[in-house]
């Protein structure tokens, strides 16, 4: 091959670049997708995971919203208050209090505490349990299945199964929510941080049943529900009833003069039942 055929390949290769390389630009230019500066730092403060707990399509659903004012400052449960105080700061606005919420499993129906119908050899998913009988081999229908739908849902590695129960870490937990979507009993619920209040169990069946089915389960004395020193009465509730700190807190309150509610005083003597007259 002559010099002056390599001469003409190489030529002819720079050239085609270079036209491409100059409709790219031109294309880059009149086609350019106007970026508010706003979005792009509320975007940079965010913490990145994408979880979707704010009900948005990832970081950037979000940031596009708060920089319309379509959503709070705040509205990012993994960055919490201290990612909700620098955007307010990019948006000019006030970050107002938050609140941080974690997530509880409404069950304590170990493998210790429960009974079982049946072994259950299979596909270790909550969600696959939906077809084999009574939902589980858990003689408590309403109870943990205990098989990780949940810890395999979680990015953040929040929760786990110990003994057949969900057990939340409430310190790693960003109440992102994907727990709650993949449990088929919908026993997790988010409750604030710091309540005081929360019902440790979903049964729905008398006492009786609830009892034979699961030692831990609810008999309407609200000791899965208040720390059983703190006060003198209590009080018969049904967790189908009272769902959370906000319905415990005034049942307390109104239990004495209800006769809706059977009333069991602890003292020195003995247990003395209070009836309806």
């Amino acid at each position: 091959m002559d010099v002056t055929g390599i001469i003409s390949a190489v030529a002819a290769v720079g050239g085609v670049g270079l036209f491409v390389g100059v409709f790219l630009g031109i294309a880059a230019i009149k086609f350019k997708v106007e970026v508010d500066e706003k979005e792009e730092a509320v975007l940079a403060a965010l913490p990145g995971n994408n979880c979707g707990g704010c009900g948005y399509p990832g970081c950037a659903g979000l940031a596009a919203a708060i920089a319309k004012q379509e959503a709070a400052v705040n509205a990012c449960p993994v960055g919490g208050e201290q990612v909700g105080k620098k955007i307010a700061q990019i948006m000019g606005v006030e970050a107002g209090e938050s609140v941080r919420m974690t997530a509880f499993v409404q069950c304590q129906g170990d493998c210790d505490k429960t009974t079982f119908d049946y072994d259950y050899y299979g596909i270790e998913d909550c969600r696959m349990l939906s077809f084999v009988p009574n939902g589980g081999a858990k003689s408590c229908n309403y109870g943990c299945l205990g098989y990780g739908s949940c810890v395999k849902a979680c990015p953040f590695g929040a929760i786990h199964v110990e003994n057949g129960v969900a057990k939340v870490d409430k310190d790693a937990c960003k109440a992102c929510g994907k727990c709650m979507e993949v449990c088929p009993k919908n026993l997790i619920t988010l409750i604030p941080y710091d309540a005081k209040y929360a019902v440790a169990c979903s049964s729905k069946d008398k006492g009786p049943v609830t009892m034979k089915d699961c030692t831990a389960g609810c008999v309407s004395c609200a000791r899965r529900i208040v720390p059983p020193r703190r006060f003198p009465y209590r009080i018969s509730m049904r967790p189908s009833t009272m769902r959370s700190a906000r319905d415990a807190e005034p049942a307390w309150r109104n239990a004495r003069g209800s006769r809706l509610w059977s009333l069991r005083r602890r003292n020195g003597k003995g247990i003395g039942k209070r009836k309806d007259r």
